[in-house]
């Protein structure tokens, strides 16, 4: 059952974020909710146990982007989610697969619209001073420069690495 909910919720993400750039609550909050029900009565106690780590897990690993602007609340919610379903090492892979494959495409996205020197200094400032670049400082030079990605669909393809990895290992 967890493998067919997670793929319905990366599918309905995906669908989301692509046309409206938004993770929707009504997916999210209600998939972690069952998640946590449904392992709690299944194998009791160790099921709430494994479901509830996965979820803090999913939910720690964005927890630092999303707190610098860098990623939207969505996203973590989601990652949260598969943690929730499929537990701490399966959402562990996923957001290792999503941040190579989202790094990827940023880099092709940058590159292609010319702005890959630009965005490594704004990322050189926010490590150096744990600040990011969209509150009271904006190093851009004009206020339309935001180039983002929709970064569900990094995580739904890290998830599909991550059940590929499952079923052949």
């Amino acid at each position: 059952m967890s493998n067919f909910m997670i793929a319905l919720i990366l599918i309905i993400s995906v669908i989301t974020d692509l046309r409206s750039r938004k993770i929707l609550n009504i997916v999210t909050l209600p998939a972690i909710l069952v998640a946590l029900i449904y392992h709690t009565f299944t194998p009791g106690l160790d099921g709430f146990l494994f479901s509830g780590k996965g979820f803090l897990v999913g939910l720690g690993l964005l927890l630092i982007p999303f707190l610098m602007k860098g990623i939207g609340a969505g996203d973590v919610k989601l990652l949260a989610a598969i943690g929730a379903w499929k537990g701490a090492m399966f959402v562990l892979y996923t957001a290792v697969y999503a941040g190579i494959i989202g790094g990827l495409v940023a880099v092709v996205v940058l590159v292609k619209n010319k702005r890959l020197g630009f965005t490594l200094k704004n990322m050189l400032f926010s490590l150096m001073f744990l600040k990011g670049v969209k509150g009271s400082l904006q190093i851009s030079d004009n206020g339309n420069n935001s180039i983002s990605i929709p970064y569900a669909v990094p995580i739904a393809l890290g998830a599909l690495l991550t059940f590929l990895m499952e079923a052949f290992l």
